[in-house]
């Protein structure tokens, strides 16, 4: 547990939590991350809310809700359980290990909620708060395009023709596990497809999108 706690850069006085946050339900029945990732959830949204008012006191909500939505979604989530080493250390059965449990972003989210959540119950929230703005912060600022959201863009464009929704895919992931490149690649069915590499899912699919909707809606 020790070298964990010395990644997410707190000693919990209840050692107890985080090794719930970091059990999966497969390893047990009651005792596992699920209720401290509904904690967490809460939590995490509370901190980052504050957090962009804070830093865009001129922008309307529409703007900040997106900027919101790309910090607390799946994948951001996943992505920063992988870059924290959580990953690693969750805890479940070798057949759900075997599965390839760990590797689904659902999960590696939801443990990285949990761990939220034990921090918020062992110190507070503003513990919990100093370690979101420590590593949230400069994820939104890698972020360039969490504004424009170009997935929802062309989501939209489809919508408004009735044609199929876009759908990606990771066809190629290249790098090291704690600093991957991902290359997604969106297909709108009849219309098109574009690819773009990104440093997370998350980015790369807004790469690919921005290409894409760009092509289709003929703004270059």
């Amino acid at each position: 547990m020790s070298p964990l706690t010395e990644l997410v850069g707190y000693h919990f006085e209840k050692p107890s939590l985080l090794d719930e946050a970091l059990t999966h339900p497969s390893l047990s029945g009651s005792y596992n991350y699920q209720r401290l990732e509904f904690l967490g959830d809460r939590v995490l949204g509370l901190s980052v809310s504050t957090w962009l008012l804070e830093a865009y006191p001129s922008e309307a909500e529409g703007r900040l809700n997106r900027r919101f939505t790309s910090l607390v979604r799946k994948e951001t989530l996943a992505e920063m359980a992988r870059r924290l080493g959580i990953v690693e250390a969750i805890k479940l059965t070798p057949g759900a290990a075997a599965e390839g449990t760990r590797e689904k972003e659902a999960v590696q989210a939801d443990v990285c909620e949990a761990v939220i959540g034990a921090m918020y119950l062992d110190g507070g929230f503003a513990v919990a708060d100093q370690f979101i703005r420590k590593h949230w912060v400069p994820l939104m600022n890698e972020d360039t395009e969490a504004v424009k959201d170009n997935k929802t863009l062309l989501q939209e464009w489809c919508q408004g023709r009735s044609i199929p929704l876009p759908k990606y895919k990771v066809i190629g992931r290249a790098g090291l596990d704690h600093s991957p490149i991902f290359t997604i690649e969106v297909t709108v069915e009849g219309m098109g497809c574009a690819q773009a590499e990104g440093g997370a899912k998350r980015l790369a699919e807004q790469a690919a999108a921005k290409a894409l909707y760009a092509t289709l809606s003929g703004e270059k």
